[in-house]
């Protein structure tokens, strides 16, 4: 049987400083990040930890006008996204613009940590930002 949303991939939290959130939570979890990246596309730089089977994306603006940056300057820190793993993105796209929602991106993009993703616009999901997930393989 097809599975549409199979597990929560990720929690993406926004943060004003990568170096300080990295030893916070290092602190919280008491493991360091595992990965570090830019995604040059998104004005973002990341990190990610896992916490036993969950992770936990920490996102830092590179530049004022990236979604983190307009995220902090509006909301301030804290968390940005769930991220939802998937088996085909292009599947749950479909079907889940077909439901009505929202999708910010019309075709997949190249996400961090090797994924595939797809957002879905927070004013159709009662004010969450989701992040579809399919690894890139």
């Amino acid at each position: 049987m097809y599975h549409h949303l199979t597990k929560i991939e990720h929690l993406g939290i926004a943060v004003k400083s990568l170096e300080q959130s990295n030893t916070l939570y290092t602190k919280i979890l008491g493991v360091p990040p595992y990965k570090e990246e830019e995604v040059v596309s998104e004005g973002v730089r990341t990190s990610f930890f896992r916490a036993g089977l969950n992770k936990i994306e920490l996102l830092q603006a590179t530049n004022p006008d990236s979604p983190i940056a307009k995220f902090i300057e509006k909301r301030g820190e804290g968390i940005h996204h769930v991220a939802y793993a998937v088996e085909d993105i292009k599947a749950e796209m479909a079907r889940l613009e077909g439901e009505g929602l929202t999708l910010l991106n019309t075709q997949p993009k190249v996400g961090a940590d090797n994924k595939w993703v797809c957002f879905l616009h927070p004013k159709g999901t009662g004010g969450t930002l989701i992040e579809l997930c399919q690894d890139r393989g």
